[in-house]
């Protein structure tokens, strides 16, 4: 065939092609609402039509006998009926995962878990469907984690409103009684009445650096600290109160130890520590505050008490603000906690945090440990 042959035979071919391919697209915008498995069957109908109408155009010019053509227009049509047929099943099989893709995406916002099928018409579904399975797992523990904060929250809220009520009470009563002159010893009542407001500051200073913690503003100014002076420091201003139950505070610290952190924020993580110990401690028990490092490089506070053990199924709760044991450990926990929060341990896990380190709490015989594990250079940043 010479070349302008060749030319003739691309332009007709092209000019079918053309006019085909605009009618499907017409055909396409008008089956737009309507289901995909008849829009790939158009698709391919259009594309069948466009090489049999070109065909059938360059063998006019080529005189093409008519028994060629029939076997050409044969051949055609089984080819065509075939890749109609496949453009169905594709269809289906797409329609088939849609429509599991949308129960699934339904499923997601009612809150419901996601299964994936089995098989998928091809892998870039397969990954749509297993990423709604993830999806949904991770919004599955995201509300089962809105939900004991929230239970927490609530939880918090009702200690704090019991604890406020009892010192509140106490002072408006004194207050009333020195009102009304009918009290013997007036320095003794504005002694206690001292004491319930120091108590109701300490409450309100607790939950002032909680909202810190939790809110994120909360931001360490990092020094370099020597972990025996600052533990012996506080073990020595909460000695009067350890004697004062008869205990036994000692520290057993390895000097030379020392740590990037902020050491206001860290005696005060410690001494929540040992506040602890000495309100669940009987008198007579020993609390030990050591320092050691750890095989992997960072240093461990440690407090040990003798107040018994906590009930294996508080130790997850330990750390959570508001958190008060099922059972006192002892007597004197039971009558310590009143006028308490619950918030010692949740700052301290908070501070510890931001030290990016961890605390931890396990029985030993007699009592428990917590453990404070941080690294000796933390990066400089809040929690």
């Amino acid at each position: 065939m010479t070349v302008p042959g060749l030319v003739s035979v691309l332009v007709i071919a092209l000019a079918c092609a053309l006019i085909v391919g605009t009618l499907g697209l017409i055909s396409l915008r008008l089956l737009a609402r309507y289901s995909l498995v008849l829009q790939l069957v158009v698709v391919a109908l259009a594309t069948i039509v466009s090489v049999v109408s070109g065909m059938a155009a360059a063998a006019s010019l080529m005189y093409v006998s008519d028994h060629d053509l029939t076997v050409f227009y044969f051949v055609a049509g089984v080819a065509g009926s075939v890749s109609l047929l496949m453009a169905g099943l594709l269809g289906r099989w797409i329609a088939r995962d849609s429509r599991h893709l949308t129960l699934a995406a339904a499923s997601l916002g009612r809150g419901e878990p996601v299964t994936s099928a089995e098989r998928h018409s091809n892998t870039e579904f397969a990954a749509l469907a297993e990423q709604l399975t993830a999806t949904g797992e991770r919004l599955r523990e995201s509300r089962d984690r809105e939900g004991k904060i929230e239970s927490a929250r609530r939880e918090l809220v009702a200690w704090i409103s019991h604890d406020l009520r009892t010192p509140l009470a106490g002072i408006r009563a004194m207050a009333e009684a020195l009102e009304d002159d009918m009290v013997e010893d007036p320095i003794r009542y504005y002694v206690q009445i001292r004491g319930q407001v120091d108590r109701l500051n300490g409450m309100v200073d607790d939950l002032f650096e909680l909202s810190r913690i939790t809110s994120g503003t909360l931001r360490l100014n990092l020094a370099r600290v020597a972990l025996y002076d600052l533990i012996s420091d506080t073990v020595a201003d909460l000695g009067p109160v350890a004697r004062a139950k008869s205990l036994d505070l000692r520290f057993e610290g390895a000097m030379g130890l020392t740590i990037l952190a902020d050491p206001r924020e860290l005696a005060r993580a410690v001494g929540n520590l040992v506040m602890n110990a000495v309100q669940q401690s009987a008198p007579g028990g020993t609390i030990v505050v050591s320092v050691t490092e750890h095989a992997d490089g960072r240093a461990v506070i440690s407090v040990q008490d003798s107040a018994g053990g906590i009930d294996p199924a508080d130790l997850e709760r330990v750390f959570e603000p508001g958190w008060r044991g099922t059972e006192p450990r002892t007597p004197e926990a039971e009558s310590a906690s009143q006028g308490r929060a619950g918030l010692g341990l949740a700052i301290v896990d908070g501070i510890v945090a931001a030290h990016h380190g961890e605390v931890t709490v396990q029985n030993t015989p007699g009592g428990c440990r917590f453990d404070v594990l941080l690294p000796r250079h933390p990066e400089p940043a809040g929690v």
